[in-house]
């Protein structure tokens, strides 16, 4: 667990305690509402979303760090190791799935899930992170290139938002420590 404060911490998860699946659900919920990235336009049924997290743990490339905000569930950021046969990329890990709910914005949540991402890459001998994000999401932009994300790529047409095409941006980061 890393605790900068008492009100945020973050925590790498392989269970669900009581009440962290429902909380992470509803914290979900309100960022796609929100228009905060995900592969969502509009927040699915419950069921499915509470499918879709209990999948996350279920897979042994993926690792699940949730950030609480005085004590509540508000944040999330996935660190997936690419499969064992893919050689070629093995020294890539990616994030996904890295959001803070709106009510929980502006205390550096979102920092330090990516510096916990990024300090798991690099202990799992990962050199590289990739990512990539929605060019209407500001301030993720301004999050990943303050720390170190270089933009490699721009699709125009990455996702689709109200008939819409939206460009996406893609990113790279070095993590080994001699570069």
């Amino acid at each position: 667990m890393i605790n900068k404060s008492k009100k945020l911490s973050v925590n790498l998860i392989k269970k669900f305690s009581a009440g962290e699946l429902q909380e992470l659900c509803k914290a979900t919920e309100e960022a796609i509402e929100k228009g905060i990235g995900f592969s969502w336009i509009k927040p699915p049924p419950r069921q499915n979303l509470e499918n879709y997290w209990k999948g996350v743990l279920a897979m042994p490339q993926r690792n699940l760090f949730i950030g609480s905000f005085e004590g509540a569930v508000a944040a999330s950021l996935q660190l997936v190791f690419p499969n064992k046969s893919n050689e070629a990329s093995s020294f890539s890990a990616s994030i996904d799935t890295h959001f803070v709910s709106p009510w929980a914005r502006g205390h550096g949540l979102a920092r330090m899930l990516l510096e916990a991402g990024e300090e798991l890459a690099y202990k799992s001998g990962f050199s590289q992170i990739l990512l990539e994000v929605r060019k209407t999401q500001d301030r993720a932009i301004s999050l990943y290139e303050n720390a170190g994300y270089v933009r490699w790529g721009t699709l125009p047409a990455y996702h689709i938002v109200k008939e819409k095409a939206v460009p996406g941006f893609f990113y790279h980061k070095r993590i080994d420590r001699n570069k």
